[in-house]
């Protein structure tokens, strides 16, 4: 009976022998150790929007930790962004007047991609990352739309940190 037992444990241990925690970057950038993330271009045309942009992705970087963060002298990649488009739709309008909304929600696009440091041709890695976040527009429309941008920057940094984090 403690035979069998021992030999039920080793097989449960051997099932999974395959998986590991962390160490999931993609192969492209298993070299690839610190980033650096200068300024981002703002195509949206949104006043102050890629500084909050790249401030978010910085953060997004920070919070997950397979990444440091470094300037472009100490850098082994260098992340490049490009804010294209800040949407707006409306989710709810108001019960006496149709065309002023009650609650919109905003999406975020920003276009990226990771260079080689010391090869500035050589893309590592590119893509497109969105995010989104809802707004409730009661007394000031622009405050509202404006108090939103940072959480559906945030949500897409998160979504451009996990691809190069974890490949998906």
């Amino acid at each position: 009976m403690k035979f069998f037992a021992l030999i039920a444990s080793a097989l449960f241990l051997v099932s999974c022998a395959g998986y590991q925690l962390g160490g999931t970057k993609p192969a492209s950038l298993v070299k690839v150790k610190t980033i650096a993330v200068p300024m981002f271009t703002n195509s949206a045309q949104h006043p102050r929007a890629e500084v909050i942009a790249t401030s978010a992705v910085a953060n997004a970087f920070i919070q997950d930790g397979t990444y440091r963060l470094s300037n472009r002298d100490h850098a082994d990649a260098v992340l490049e962004g490009d804010l294209r488009s800040i949407r707006y739709a409306t989710v709810r309008g108001t019960r006496y007047d149709t065309l002023r909304p009650e609650e919109l929600t905003n999406t975020v696009t920003i276009q990226w991609k990771l260079l080689d440091a010391k090869d500035p041709t050589k893309i590592l890695a590119a893509g497109s990352s969105t995010g989104s976040s809802q707004i409730f527009t009661l007394d000031n429309f622009q405050t509202a739309r404006n108090n939103a941008l940072p959480e559906a920057f945030e949500r897409a940094g998160t979504a451009l940190v996990t691809r190069l984090a974890d490949g998906f």
